[in-house]
C-alpha cells in the first residue's frame, strides 16, 4: 500500500484519494437480496487525484519512502 505527505503541512495520516480501479468480482446474491461479493480483484488502478484532509493543499503531495505496515500504525512511533 501506498503511503504518502503532504509537504505544505507535514500531514501523514489523512488524505482525501480519488481512484479510478477496473475490477473483476464475483456477486452473489441472497434469497433475500443482500449482496456478497466475492473473488474481487483489481485488474487495473488509476489514482487521480490526493488532497491533504488537514490543510486542502493537492500540489505538495508525495510518496512516504519508509514501508510501514497499515495494520501496525504504532510502527510510525517507533520510526
Amino acid at each position: 500500500m501506498e503511503r504518502f505527505r503532504c509537504d505544505a503541512c507535514g500531514n501523514i495520516t489523512r488524505f482525501d484519494v480519488e481512484v479510478v480501479e477496473h475490477s473483476k468480482a464475483f456477486y452473489h446474491f441472497g434469497i433475500g437480496g443482500e449482496l456478497d461479493i466475492e473473488d474481487l480483484k483489481i485488474i487495473d488502478r488509476n489514482v487521480v487525484e490526493i488532497t491533504c484532509r488537514w490543510c486542502g493543499h493537492g500540489k505538495a503531495i508525495s510518496k512516504f519512502d519508509d514501508a510501514i505496515s497499515v495494520t501496525d500504525p504504532g510502527a510510525l512511533m517507533e520510526k
